[in-house]
Order: C-alpha cells, then structure tokens, then sequence
C-alpha cells in the first residue's frame, strides 16, 4: 500500500496542526451534531473560539441563541425568507450597543461560510448539499472536519482531487474510530478495516418478517437517538453502506478488505486488522461528543470530551455477522463504490426519495431497498473519470430522484392492490 497515493484521512499526516486556541466554523449548528460541537466548544473556550454558523433555517431562535451564547462574527441560513425572523430573534438577545451578527442568506450560504477565515471547519449539515461547503472549505485550505458523509459519498472523485493528505479528518462515530486505530500503524501494516453495525432494531429478523414494519418501528433504534432519514438508514442498513464506500476514499483500503460486523452494543465503534494478526478496537459508551473532539483537536484530545466506561461493572460484548440476505444494504453500496464515477450519488439520492416516501406512508419498508437496487440498475454505467463535475453529479442526483419517486409511487399502488 505504500506506493499508493496518501489517504484523504491520516492520522500520521497532520494538515497544519495549530496548537492554541482555534477559530472554527460550524455548518449546520441546529442539528446533532453542531448542538453537540457548541457544547464542547463552551466548555472548552480555551482550545476553541465559534466564529461563524450556519444552518437551514428552520429553527431561527435556537440560532440565534447560539450566536449570542458564542458570539459569532456571521450567521448563515439556507433560507432567505426566515432572514426577518432571524434578525429579530438576534436582535431580542444582543444587547442595545452590542453588534449584531453579518447575516448571509441563500443556497450558496454556507459555501460562502465555509471559505471564511478559520481553521477547521466541521461539517454538520446533513444530505448531499452538504457538497458545496465540503469543496469550498478545502479550496479555502481549511481543515475539514467532515461529518457530512454524503458530500464524500457523491462527490468522491471531486473531494479526493482537491484535499490535501491529512486536510479531512472525519467524525462519523465509525470513521473517527479507524482515523484512532490506524495511528498504531503504518499503511502497510493494515489487512483489513472492519465497521461495526448496530444492526438498528430489527437486527436478527428474517426479510419475510420485515415486510410489516411500520415506521413507528423503524424510528425505535435501540442505542443510538438520531433524525429520522438517518434512523431508517440504521433500520435498512444503508448507512453501514454508506460508511463502507466512505472508509474506502478515506483510507484508501480496497472494498474487499472493508468488512461490516454487528454489534448490538454500539460500544466498539470500529476496527483495525493488521497483517501480524492483532486487532485494535476504538472503544466508547455511545456519545458523539468524542469523535466531534476528535474532528475539532486532533492531535490534542479533549479531557472529558464524552463520558468512558465503569470498568467496575459488568458487561457483555457481542458481534454478529451481517445477514446480507436480510440486509441487502451493504452489497449494493459496495457495488456502486466499485462502479464510482455518479453510481455513489444515484444510491443516494435513490435512498433519500424512498426513505422520505416511507416515512409518509407511501412505501414499504422492504420496498426501499428494492427501489434503490432497480434505480442503481437503470443507471447502468455511471459517469465518471476526471472529467467528472460537480453538474454531473448534480444531474445524476436529479435523474434518481426522479425515478426513485416514479418507481415508489408505482411500488405502493402494487402493495395496495
């Protein structure tokens, strides 16, 4: 492996490690993920200064709160039309004398942000619009912490020809648990990564018995408390998908030496095999908070980032291999990571359509992965190579979306009849 070019995420291969206090970026700062990145930065004021946010625009006073709470310098929302109301929830909490924050409004906001002056900027935007900031922010020369998986799922080839090594470190619980465990070793030591699954709430039942579920019974993970688009991903298995093609452009391991492995306790968030045998395990009760620390300080940890284990108390561990017949999820995000090119953004896209058209009834939960298999399979032969774009993957987007709709809607009078 050695003779391969650098991985976009190293450990050993540090993108301008500042030490002291750094200037960071928050997209996406009403979700998980930034609510949890501004509760670190808070308690942490002497590692890290919040200078900017964005989000979608939805939840206008819970931004605003957080401007003041950090006293940001810029507020970006998706937005336009909340702009009014964005300006009189800062205004209701910024004092008579204080300035109020610069507001930037529009599709291209965060983008906008994301190029700003900082040093790291964390991606939490969730879906595949989280692509533009991912490339704005590395053109810009920012460390990216990226747990905006999609932007690297549908923009691979893209991200992969503008980051330098050691520019992204990733904060997917899974991701951010090899990133630790491939720092005991060198590339050529690595056999094999292996990502854990929860296996989401109907980890052990047969195809045949997920027929009915009904999306009460999707939502109920049994570990982990997410969105819903992101909890039906954990049900069907599409985010272990997912996770398998973004390992494979993080670190440059082939997909056949990716392997997925369940583990109902979520407390083992990855692994590393290496050629002389040994394993080593990235190891925590079940907590964002760590790897958000991790994407954030790298090198330095973070003292009380996230809560560790009672080692006093008794508990077991288990894993379990993955039933693919049950789970289809994970062989066909291995097939269209293979295929490369747009095939990784029409998996997605497919997913999000259906995903959406089950969460409103309107397919079943069997019928999603079936969807999203026939969508790949008219696609066929994706485009790809250097001459891939960023309009490409945007019109490969909007052809699945498309017929993942058409395909759902045609599904659901079958199920009907």
């Amino acid at each position: 492996m050695s003779d391969r070019p650098a991985p976009l995420a190293d450990p050993h291969l540090l993108f301008d490690p500042a030490a002291g206090r750094r200037d960071i970026v928050i997209l996406g700062s009403t979700g998980s993920i930034g609510t949890q990145a501004i509760d670190l930065a808070l308690r942490n004021p002497d590692r890290f200064r919040v200078t900017a946010l964005s989000a979608a625009g939805g939840r206008v006073e819970l931004l605003a709160e957080q401007a003041r709470q950090l006293r940001v310098t810029t507020v970006a929302v998706a937005r336009e039309d909340v702009v009014p109301a964005l300006k009189e929830a800062l205004s209701a909490r910024y004092g008579t004398s204080e300035p109020l924050p610069e507001i930037l409004a529009g599709p291209d906001a965060a983008a906008e942000l994301a190029a700003s002056e900082c040093h790291t900027v964390l991606n939490g935007i969730t879906g595949s619009i989280g692509l533009a900031p991912t490339l704005a922010a590395l053109r810009a020369g920012r460390t990216l912490a990226l747990a905006n998986k999609e932007s690297l799922i549908v923009g691979g080839p893209l991200v992969k020809a503008l980051a330098r090594p050691g520019q992204i470190i990733p904060v997917d619980s899974e991701h951010a648990a090899l990133f630790q465990a491939l720092a005991a070793g060198t590339r050529a030591d690595v056999r094999k990564l292996v990502v854990t699954a929860s296996g989401g709430p109907f980890r052990g039942r047969t195809r045949a018995e997920l027929a009915g579920v009904t999306v009460e019974d999707a939502l109920a993970h049994p570990t982990w408390a997410m969105g819903p688009v992101i909890t039906v991903n954990s049900a069907t298995l599409v985010n272990k998908g997912l996770e398998v093609i973004e390992a494979h452009l993080l670190y440059d391991i082939p997909f056949d030496r990716i392997e997925v492995v369940v583990h109902p306790q979520s407390y083992v968030h990855s692994m590393v095999e290496f050629t002389d045998g040994s394993t080593l395990a990235q190891a925590t009760p079940p907590d964002m908070r760590g790897p958000i620390a991790i994407g954030l300080g790298w090198p330095q940890r973070i003292p009380d980032a996230a809560p560790a284990f009672d080692w006093t108390k008794a508990s077991a561990w288990e894993f379990f291999p993955l039933d693919t017949e049950a789970f289809p999820a994970v062989g066909l995000a291995r097939h269209v990571g293979t295929l490369g090119g747009t095939a990784p953004a029409v998996f997605n896209a497919a997913n999000e359509e259906c995903v959406e058209a089950f969460l409103a009834g309107r397919l079943p939960f069997t019928a999603i992965m079936d969807t999203v298999s026939a969508v790949v399979d008219e696609h066929g032969v994706p485009r790809s190579g250097t001459s891939l774009t960023v309009q490409d993957v945007l019109e490969a987007e909007a052809w699945a979306r498309s017929r993942a709709r058409e395909m759902a809607a045609r599904a659901a009078v079958e199920a009907s009849a």
